[in-house]
């Protein structure tokens, strides 16, 4: 329970500390102590209960709109409606347009109809969008009505967007919620009108409804009985087939557990890689199959590897801080590191939120004196939040205000939630294309080892989240040389270690022309490389998969400044992947091999503690 102070005016809430790791019933003796902290969410006038009321409605509301604000969306709507309401010729220039269009269409769905005439497209759907793709929508009625929507959803976009006066957020979000709605009402995702549906109901007698149905029942009842979403794990199994790499448990607190890998050549290079994962993710996206295993392949190239698990929190875990995981992750790890290798520097890897926190970690350091970090890698990672990508669609002070709210009853961002936001950026791809294929032609995708790792989802502290939105996505803080670490602020420019920074040309999360801004906020060499594929399959590219590319080029420190898109123009793409440059790179950087270390001190070896992959990535 909260303690309230008896002030009449503004109350004081001290956090309670988060749950040890002795209470339930494990090794304690390494935990670092997490300091109570004033609530950022008691500031203000306003009786607890009065706080409470509004939290429990916000929390009610937030179950029936997926987390969505609806005052936010009312403003967005609001501020585009006025603008537009108050612009008569961009109004007209909206009606013309749909004129039109509609002219263009009656014109060639006549020309269409008539005979001998092929094939024939006003619109082609953007590069990503594969709803209309196959052959059979070439053919009528499905070619008439492809087509319609696609003018419509183009319609939409152009209405939406370019109204003079609507703030830049606000107009996003407006094209965002209409393009969802849109979707929505796609030919693609009915039976009636969308042919491939229909194709395979002939030919199967109608047996796709009838698995289709069994499909919807089996989902169904995972959902109802345990939360959990569609069938996609198959065969994968965490230690059987996925996360397989040999190693042990070398040090573990409350928060972390971090393996480290056993060698696999008789010579290793003297300075070891931490791996540093996001937490909005199992660890072993980076240690998948044997043949896509990132920690696999730097074994392989002679490196000692060691890798941060985190745990996954609890309701009870609510008043973890974003700094603990600073404090008790990287730091944690790097102590014990320097236990087992004793005077050696660190390659250092940080990957999507993983990376952010590297980031602050080693400005921390720099600001310190405390040079353990002889390179730092960042994969898919941002240090500026202002270009973020639609994730910032959910990023305004109503937005965060509600989300917290939805936060503070269950005591975490739960993995559903999480997952549905991530969802939406892709909804054509991750739900509606899914829906038709499982319920309409009564398939299952073939399960696979990155969608078994992306079914294992993980849940977020409530404090932490709170201050990861606040301080990096509203504020902006550690790009603005505001983020305080133990209470002094820290400078990225302080950084003068060298760096590899990995983007990829279809990110979602994390667009490559964000992460590109590190450029002009570290003092350090930059080796930049802009590989293809999205957020997670641009990254997992091992030598020999077909179809991967990169771009690659070093900007030495206090070199002119490249904006993205001019490099984009002079840096030619490579074929093949980019895990051999990197190694290729952390080996020039490296001392001469020699044995390899130690698994874990003497004094984990006492622990008995577990072989990889541990404890907390099971849970």
């Amino acid at each position: 329970m909260h303690q309230k102070s008896t002030l009449p005016t503004a109350e004081v809430t001290v956090l309670p500390l988060p749950p040890r790791v002795a209470d339930r019933g494990e090794d304690r003796q390494s935990a670092a102590p997490i300091e109570p902290q004033i609530s950022p969410l008691a500031e203000g006038a306003g009786s607890a209960e009065t706080y409470q009321a509004d939290r429990a409605l916000h929390a009610m509301l937030a179950r029936l709109t997926g987390g969505i604000s609806p005052a936010a969306l009312l403003l967005a709507y609001t501020d585009w409606l006025s603008h537009l309401a108050s612009s008569p010729q961009r109004q007209i220039e909206i009606a013309q347009e749909a004129l039109v269009d509609t002219k263009r269409f009656c014109e060639a769905a006549q020309r269409f109809v008539s005979p001998g005439q092929g094939p024939w497209s006003l619109i082609k759907p953007k590069p990503q969008d594969k709803r209309f793709g196959r052959p059979e929508w070439e053919h009528p009625p499905f070619n008439l009505m492809a087509q319609a929507f696609l003018l419509g959803e183009q319609w939409w976009h152009n209405a939406t967007t370019g109204v003079r006066g609507v703030a830049k957020q606000n107009e996003a979000i407006v094209e965002f919620s209409v393009r969802q709605m849109l979707d929505v009402m796609s030919p693609s995702n009915f039976a009636a009108t969308n042919p491939e549906v229909l194709r395979r109901t002939f030919e199967s007698g109608g047996n796709n409804f009838v698995r289709g149905w069994q499909n919807f029942c089996s989902d169904w009842i995972r959902l109802a009985s345990a939360g959990l979403g569609p069938v996609t794990t198959g065969d994968f199994v965490v230690g059987e087939t996925v996360a397989t790499s040999r190693g042990r448990v070398v040090f573990r607190n409350e928060l972390i557990e971090l393996i480290q890998y056993y060698p696999t050549t008789e010579k290793v290079h003297p300075e070891p890689v931490l791996i540093v994962p996001a937490w909005i993710m199992k660890y072993y996206i980076l240690d998948l199959s044997p043949q896509n295993s990132l920690v696999k392949y730097l074994t392989g190239e002679g490196f000692t590897v060691f890798m941060i698990s985190w745990r996954n929190p609890e309701a009870a875990d609510r008043d973890i801080a974003f700094d603990d995981y600073r404090k008790l992750g990287v730091e944690a790890a790097l102590d014990t590191i320097g236990s087992v290798v004793p005077g050696r520097q660190v390659h250092a890897l940080g990957y999507c939120l993983g990376g952010t926190l590297l980031s602050i970690s080693a400005a921390t350091m720099a600001r310190d004196g405390d040079n353990r970090l002889k390179s730092i890698s960042l994969l898919a990672a941002q240090t500026d939040f202002t270009e973020a990508g639609e994730l910032t669609l959910f990023i305004n002070e109503s937005q965060v205000a509600f989300l917290e709210d939805m936060m503070w009853e269950g005591g975490v961002l739960d993995t559903t939630q999480m997952a549905g936001a991530f969802q939406l950026l892709r909804s054509n791809d991750l739900i509606w294309s899914r829906l038709t294929r499982d319920y309409l032609m009564g398939e299952r995708a073939t399960p696979s080892d990155l969608m078994a790792w992306n079914a294992d989802a993980t849940r977020l502290p409530y404090r932490m989240h709170s201050e990861y939105l606040r301080k990096l996505f509203l504020n902006n803080d550690l790009a603005g040389g505001r983020y305080l670490v133990e209470g002094r602020p820290i400078s990225l420019s302080d950084i003068h270690t060298p760096m590899f920074v990995v983007g990829t040309l279809r990110d979602h999360v994390a667009p490559w022309k964000s992460v590109y801004k590190i450029h002009y906020q570290v003092d350090a060499d930059v080796t930049f490389v802009l590989a293809s594929g999205g957020h997670n399959a641009g990254i997992v590219a091992p030598p020999g998969e077909p179809e991967h590319t990169y771009r690659i080029k070093t900007e030495v420190a206090h070199a002119t400044y490249t904006g993205p898109d001019e490099w984009l123009k002079t840096v030619p793409p490579v074929e093949g992947s980019w895990w051999p440059e990197w190694t290729k790179w952390l080996s020039a950087r490296s001392g001469e091999p020699s044995e390899p270390p130690r698994m874990g001190t003497e004094a984990a070896q006492a622990k008995n503690l577990p072989a990889a992959p541990g404890d907390y990535v099971r849970h």
